[in-house]
């Protein structure tokens, strides 16, 4: 089992539009980084667990705890003309982009990128390294317990 944090912009999909889709899902579509997509396409397996953060807004932070709800497929809004993720080099025989379904576990009190920053033990944590901007990164096993055994708040 490996563990994930993915980063949603909560105008485009937050915890609680999750929380209130059918069977608490959501396919992660939209991705147009090469390194993402990989992690989606090659790495993540059913069951894989995910931090689900919010991104881009006044404050952001880990909001949830959500699982990998199946495996990766074509991302359907690259051969859409009119969506913003169009992408005209991709063709139903050859995608180039994919994404994973997401489900949620459960909604936490929202943990800050502020209070990330404050544990030692966190570190080395992808999404706190100088410059990273990947909207999915790979979570070490430690990382994950550390954050739901010390500073997930129900």
């Amino acid at each position: 089992m490996r563990y994930w944090l993915m980063k949603s912009e909560p105008g485009d999909c937050s915890i609680d539009d999750l929380a209130a889709l059918p069977k608490q899902s959501v396919a992660w579509y939209g991705v147009r980084n090469y390194q993402a997509r990989n992690f989606m396409r090659d790495q993540m397996q059913l069951g894989d667990g995910v931090l689900f953060y919010h991104s881009n807004c006044p404050i952001p932070g880990i909001a949830g705890i959500a699982r990998v709800a199946s495996t990766a497929y074509p991302d359907a809004t690259q051969f859409k003309r009119n969506s913003k993720y169009f992408d005209p080099k991709a063709t139903p025989e050859t995608p180039r982009w994919f994404n994973v379904d997401v489900q949620l576990v459960k909604k936490i009190a929202l943990i800050p990128l502020t209070e990330l920053y404050r544990h030692p033990q966190l570190e080395r944590m992808r999404t706190l390294q100088r410059g990273n901007r990947l909207s999915i990164t790979p979570l070490d096993p430690a990382e994950w317990k550390f954050i739901l055994t010390h500073l997930v708040r129900d």
